[in-house]
């Protein structure tokens, strides 16, 4: 009986160890990784628009350049994503359905639902700055 106590202790003492070399060495294989970015690439990831309530959430959204904003529909109604200066119009979106824009250029992007013109969004596109040391 006390083998079968001290054998539980060991098992007791190994998985927090061995949870702690894992966290530690996946923490170390990111630490040069930029935030939110595609290494070979240097752009962010899709970053996500919710259509629902009748709005886009967020209304404001702000990212770098290289971002690929995605749109989804959670509404139980069609909407669109439709650019205010005719740069990209997703068409209709059905319930479920997502469109996605790379946006390659820093500016302001005001765009609105072409079915329910008060329904209105704005992407603010800046500048993307590598972070120092590469």
């Amino acid at each position: 009986m006390k083998k079968t106590i001290q054998h539980a202790g060991v098992r007791i003492l190994i998985l927090p160890a061995f949870l702690f070399i894992l966290f530690s060495l996946y923490s170390c294989s990111n630490m040069n990784s930029p935030t939110n970015t595609n290494s070979s690439t240097n752009t962010q990831v899709a970053t996500e628009v919710f259509i629902q309530g009748m709005a886009f959430s967020p209304v404001t959204l702000t990212v770098t350049t290289g971002t690929t904003v995605k749109w989804t529909n959670k509404d139980g109604m069609t909407h669109t994503v439709t650019s205010d200066n005719a740069l990209f119009d997703s068409g209709n979106i059905a319930t479920n359905g997502v469109y996605s824009y790379p946006f390659a250029n820093a500016g302001t992007f005001t765009y609105h639902c072409s079915i329910h013109p008060t329904m209105k969004g704005t992407i603010v596109v800046t500048a993307y700055v590598p972070p120092s040391g590469y």
